[in-house]
Formats: structure tokens, sequence, C-alpha cells
């Protein structure tokens, strides 16, 4: 026991200190925690912990909550609007990308068939996690090239499903296509069956029932219960833990419940991936380096080089050339769940040891140097080619713009609202009581059930492009919380919040918002005003009671 608290306590302090230092050159996280396992394991010989089940098991519950997470965002509505990006764009470079790598593993290096395809298609996979958050964090989200970046990580995203499928097709026992596909597609009827089941009367009630305990503790545990129930139910089917996730996912992305619990999963999502990137780190031999010194920056250079050029070929025939190029520069590294797939297919020796250790290495490595090339992209272009400034115009994004949001409605929340509603402005409320939720869907108020102390949800909610935010929170640790996470993803952002007393007032004026408005003593000055009056006028007791 003390030896595994000294190897967890380690590997958190050794985590800690590399991403701090990881942070300020803006490499991700997963790096940080990917070099923590690969020194833990070489400081404690942990040689049995590579091939722990019980420790994968664990890890792939990382995958899980991120596909979980994946599926909350998939929306018909949203692919609509993006088809072409996602569909077409995003289409021709898999199926384009993953049949080039493949043929190359096959043909040229000689691989198996079943592992040159599983190589060739994952090596097509680019890294959701760093590419999408450098770019929101860069506001190029909406811009010409960003959208065709989000079109195409999202048909990705799509993709691992089918890959994860092949994965446990070309794993299972010695029987034959014909009846795998056949018992394949009866099972994945009978999980989409009831998923839809669950989904269309069991889980938003179910949900609906948690919230009327008012504790947030027991929401937490019934979406916890969702996501690891319909992954179980999906691995007992013959799927993988991640599709059966997805598939949650996907099915309470349509609820009134969607931001909330994904607000509330964040957190668990991060520590399991964290966990999950450590065992990647573990699997990373050292003598493999040294043995391949040469090779695997060659590795490197060709499979980075080899994808930018055929994104940019294939996406130059419909964008113009500068925005083609751009694309193809923030998708030319290899994603996350080329390492979860590797580690499946090495675990199932579908891909020999020492070839899963160069290719982990070049994934690694790929996403060290992406935060570096994005962070050039524009550079780069203008060498390359003249500006072409409509191809970098901001497409108008399709979520808020230009309103106020109000955090909270209870009664002074409502009638904010109301006043708003009146004279025309657009606002949009977030609010975490179910009951004060349902009360504003019947007036067919724009609201979210969700907690506005979340950076995610803020974001959502369109924070850094809103007018005003009216913070109208009964609980004072709740404002707190709220106003803390307002200046950190809108600092710019002119915020109104009521407060009770002076203590409080006093805090939350420290967080530097725009206006603080104390209620109480807003009454108080009131209820003197009206004596006051009543005293000068001389009017008789009667006349002249205030009520508070």
């Amino acid at each position: 026991m003390d030896n595994l608290l000294t190897i967890i306590l380690t590997t958190v302090v050794i985590a800690t200190l590399l991403n701090v230092f990881f942070k300020r050159y803006e490499i991700p996280t997963v790096i940080g925690y990917i070099f923590a396992g690969a020194i833990i394991s070489q400081i404690f010989g942990l040689s049995h912990a590579k091939h722990d089940e019980s420790l994968h098991q664990l890890a792939e519950f990382g995958i899980v909550f991120l596909m979980f997470t994946i599926g909350l965002e998939f929306s018909v509505r949203h692919l609509k609007k993006m088809r072409r990006e996602v569909f077409l764009y995003g289409g021709l470079q898999m199926v384009v990308t993953g049949n080039l790598f493949g043929a190359f593993a096959h043909e040229i290096l000689g691989l198996e068939l079943k592992s040159a395809i599983i190589i060739g298609f994952s090596l097509a996979l680019s890294s959701t996690a760093i590419v999408l958050k450098m770019l929101t964090e860069r506001n190029e989200i909406h811009s010409g090239y960003g959208r065709v970046v989000l079109g195409v990580l999202l048909l990705q995203d799509i993709a691992v499903i089918p890959l994860l499928l092949m994965l446990s097709l070309f794993t299972a026992p010695q029987r034959s296509v014909a009846d795998m596909l056949l018992w394949t597609t009866l099972d994945a009827a009978m999980l989409l069956l009831i998923i839809f089941v669950l989904g269309r009367y069991v889980l938003e009630r179910f949900l609906a029932w948690t919230l009327s305990a008012d504790s947030e503790e027991i929401f937490l545990l019934a979406g916890l219960t969702i996501v690891v129930g319909v992954s179980y139910l999906a691995h007992r089917l013959g799927f993988s833990y991640s599709l059966g996730a997805f598939l949650a996912g996907m099915t309470l992305a349509e609820t009134r419940f969607k931001y909330r619990i994904e607000a509330d999963l964040m957190t668990f999502r991060d520590l399991f991936l964290g966990i999950f990137f450590v065992t990647i780190g573990m699997q990373i031999e050292p003598s493999i380096l040294w043995q391949h010194w040469l090779l695997i920056p060659l590795l490197l250079i060709g499979v980075m080089s080899a994808k930018a050029l055929v994104i940019f070929l294939l996406l130059s025939r419909f964008l113009q050339r500068r925005t083609a190029l751009k694309s193809a520069l923030a998708l030319m590294q290899v994603g996350e769940f080329a390492l979860a797939i590797f580690a499946i297919a090495a675990q199932n020796r579908l891909i020999d040891p020492e070839v899963d250790q160069l290719l982990i290495v070049t994934v690694v490595l790929s996403m060290i140097v992406t935060p570096f090339i994005l962070n050039h992209l524009r550079t780069i272009a203008d060498r390359l080619f003249a500006r072409e400034p409509e191809a970098d115009i901001p497409i108008v994004s399709s979520g808020y713009r230009d309103h106020v949001l109000i955090l909270g409605y209870g009664p002074l929340g409502q009638k904010i609202a109301a006043g708003l509603k009146a004279r025309s402005v657009p606002y949009l409320i977030i609010e975490h009581d179910y009951r004060l939720v349902e009360e504003a869907r019947e007036r067919e108020e724009p609201i979210l059930l969700a907690n506005a102390a979340s950076d995610v949800i803020l974001k959502e909610a369109g924070a850094p492009r809103a007018m005003a935010a009216v913070v109208a929170i009964e609980n004072a640790e709740k404002t707190r919380m709220v106003v803390d996470a307002l200046t950190r993803v809108a600092p710019g952002i002119h915020t109104v919040v009521a407060v009770r007393n002076r203590s409080q007032q006093e805090i939350i004026e420290s967080f530097g918002v725009d206006r603080v408005i104390n209620t109480a003593e807003l009454v108080a000055k009131e209820i003197l005003e009206d004596v006051l009056r009543c005293t000068v006028a001389g009017l008789t007791e009667r006349g002249c009671s205030v009520s508070s």
C-alpha cells in the first residue's frame, strides 16, 4: 500500500511539474502525462504494470468519458449546417489518407493486411483535443480554415467508431466474415434499440427525477451511472466501452440536461484521460529510442509531411490554396485516438510490440510539435501564398452573440428578463435549478439548465461575445464562483452583480467587476427616502405606513 501511494504521489508531482513547464511553451498536458508515465516506469521498474489488465481497464475510461463528451456535441442539426466540411472534406481526407498509409504499410513495409489497415486509418486521425483547444484560444474556430478543420475533425471523431468496430472484428475468435457481420449487425441493432428506448422514455425522466432531490451529488451520480451503464451494456453485446459512451452522449445531446452533464463530468474525463496517457507513457521503451534514433525522426517527418500534402491537394480542389494550406498544417499531426487504437491493437497482438513502440513515439512527437506549427500558421501561409482576405473572414457563429447573460432565474433574474424582453434586448438565462428552468420554459424563455460557474458553460453561452452579464444568484458562495469564472472566460464583459450585504460586496469588488449592487442597502435607502418624504409632507401615520 505504501509503495502504491509513493508511486501515485510521485506520478502526480512529476506530471504537475512537467505540465507547468510545458504550458509556458503551449505544449498540451497530454504530453506531460505521457512523459510522467515513461519516467515513473523507469524509476520504479513497473514492467508488470504495462500488462496490468485492471490498470488498462481503468485507463480506458478516459477514452470512455472523452467519447461521451464528443457524443454530447454530436448534433444532426449541426451536421446539416456543416455537411460539406464534414462529409465531403472530412470523408475524402479520411478515406484517401487512411488508404495511402495502409497501402504503404502493407506493400512497402510488408505488414499483415489487418495490421496495415488499422495503422493506416489510425495515422489518418488528427488531434481533436489539441487543435480545437488552440483554435478556440486564438479565436479562430469560426475563421475560414477553422470551420474546415472543425468539420474534418468531427468526421474523424465519428470515424473512430467504425475503427473500434473493425478492431473488434479483427480480434474476434476465428469465424467466417459473413457470420461475424451478421451477429455484429444484430448486436448493433439491439444496442441501438435499447439506447433509443432508454433515451426516449427513461433517461430524461430519470435525470429530472434525480434533480427533484435538489442535490448536486445525486445528479452527478446519475450522470456517471448513465455513462458507465450504457458503456457496460455495449461491452456485453460485444462492442467497445467507447462506442456505448458515444451513443449515450448522442442520446442526451438534444435534451435539456446536455450542458449540465457535460460540465459535471468534465473533471472525470480529464482525470481518467490523464491516467490513460500515463499508461501510454509507461509503454515507451527507452531502448527502442536508442536503437531507432534515426528512423523515428524520419517516420515523424514522413508521416506529417505526407499527411499535410494529401490534405492540401484534396482541399485545394474546393478551397483557396491559402485556406487549404492552413487547414492541412493544422491537421498534419496524429491524434490521441490513434494512441488508444494502437494500445488496443497491441494488447490483442494485432501490431508487433516494436512497431507499436515506433508508432507511439511518432504520434507523441507529432503532438508535441503541433502547438508550434499552429502558432506560426499565418506566417507560413504569408510566405507561400499571397494573402487572400476573403479566406480568413470570420464566419458568424451559430451560437449566441451581442446578448445579455442573466445568471440566475430567481425573483431578481425574472424581473431583469422581463425588462429586457419588453425592450427587445436579446438575452440568455443560465439556471441550475430544474424547477425554475421548467417555469422559464413554460414562459418560452431562452434558458440553459447548467452550472453558470463552469468555464465550459459560459463559453457555450457566448460569454466572450456578450454585451453584458448580470449575476442574480441568491447564494453568496455560488455568486463568487460565477464571478470568478466570468473573469476568466470573458474578462472584458460588462458585469453587474447583486449582493446582499457589505462583506459580500467587498469580496465581489475584489474581482474588479464593473458594478456591484448591494440590495440590502438599496432597500434601506428606498425605505429611508420614503420615511423622510412622509415626515416632510406631514402626512398622517396611516398615510405614512412603510412596508419593506
